[in-house]
């Protein structure tokens, strides 16, 4: 009788393969269909983002930001404009603030139609990306009323956000979200949220416990995916986002273990929910008149001092530390994106898995490549 024995393989994935979601590149070892580990090569993306804000006056940077992540561009726009203002004592006109969370919430819906959308084409499913692509062109139309540009919309300044709102666009804003609560959410969930097929591709797959995502220093929806309930819009709240009422989904298991992947798919349907309510609320406490930038000066230096602002973008914290020597330019700057934390945990948890469950762990962590090269 003929003995068989496995033997290791060496195999490339990526750097254009679908489900890397963006220019990433894997060195798999498999024994056949089976995982030995996944290592992340990354560096396809870099633009030396960092260094280039030391060479760019402190406005000037902002265009850059949108390039940090460009799912949600306003939300690293909000990022870095706090960080400069809390350095240099900016007061924002209270109409701004709630200019600011209209957009960066709808900047987080945008994200996680394609976050989960993209997972789901990932595991085979075309028809269900199709819906949240749908979605995700209703809210790239809102942000083209909003700020001309339908991916990278430099809305967001220092000191406030370039202009005020489009008349109409708090009537389409308010129609989209009841639409997202009361037809595209429930819709989807009966399409496939709740469909047998799906939850067997992700329920008990990639299992991230409460102590490992922390020992790799998760974030955002994946880290609350493993349980954690922490959001920095609740427990560190910035801008105005204490006056808001919301919750913060986690992961329980709903299918499986708790911190699979079905649970980091989940809280980000759920999110959607969760900032479908601030967006009302925000619409609602929004003032009627008022500015919406501080003016500054033409040359505009920052005082000498160092300062570190998170905020919750759609894939987590995403902190900017900056140091000013006094100057019209950042003496220094540095990025901390979520995706970065996401891709090392890959090599951990890929162990043992198949091949195609592989697949479904790296949609399941929402990753992008820009946040991770810079």
């Amino acid at each position: 009788m003929a003995k068989y024995s496995s033997k290791e393989m060496v195999l490339n994935m990526g750097p254009h393969h679908p489900s890397t979601h963006g220019v990433l590149r894997f060195i798999l070892q498999t024994d056949g269909e089976m995982m030995v580990k996944a290592t992340p090569d990354v560096g396809f993306l870099h633009r030396g983002l960092e260094k280039i804000a030391e060479k760019v006056p402190w406005q000037s940077f902002m265009p850059y930001t949108d390039r940090i992540d460009y799912l949600a561009s306003v939300n690293c726009n909000l990022g870095y404009a706090l960080a400069v203002e809390r350095l240099a004592g900016v007061e924002v006109p209270e109409r701004a603030e709630y200019l600011r969370v209209i957009a960066a919430e709808l900047g987080r819906l945008g994200s996680h139609f394609i976050g989960f959308g993209a997972l789901l084409l990932d595991l085979g499913a075309v028809t269900p990306f199709v819906h949240a692509l749908r979605e995700r062109e209703t809210f790239n139309d809102l942000m083209e009323m909003l700020t001309g540009a339908r991916l990278t919309h430099n809305y967001v300044r220092i000191g406030g956000v370039s202009h005020d709102l489009p008349e109409g666009f708090l009537d389409k804003c308010r129609e989209f979200v009841d639409h997202l609560e009361h037809e595209f959410i429930p819709e989807f969930n009966d399409l496939i949220s709740f469909n047998s097929i799906l939850i067997n591709r992700l329920a008990n797959v990639g299992v991230i416990t409460e102590e490992t995502a922390r020992e790799f220093t998760l974030v955002g929806a994946n880290l609350r995916g493993a349980g954690v309930p922490f959001d920095l819009r609740k427990d560190e709240p910035y801008s105005i986002y204490d006056r808001f009422e919301f919750d913060v989904p986690v992961g329980r298991g709903k299918f499986g273990q708790r911190g699979d992947c079905y649970d980091r798919y989940w809280v980000r349907v759920e999110e959607v929910t969760e900032s479908c309510r601030i967006i009302r609320q925000a619409i609602d406490g929004l003032p009627g008149s008022g500015e919406t930038r501080t003016r500054l000066p033409k040359v505009f230096k920052v005082p000498e001092g160092e300062a570190y602002v998170r905020t919750e973008s759609p894939r987590g914290e995403l902190g900017f530390y900056i140091i000013s020597d006094g100057g019209k330019m950042p003496y220094r700057l540095k990025i901390r994106t979520g995706s970065f934390s996401s891709i090392t945990i890959i090599e951990h948890i890929s162990q043992g898995v198949m091949v195609a469950d592989l697949v479904a762990i790296i949609g399941s962590l929402d990753v992008v490549a820009p946040e991770i090269d810079r």
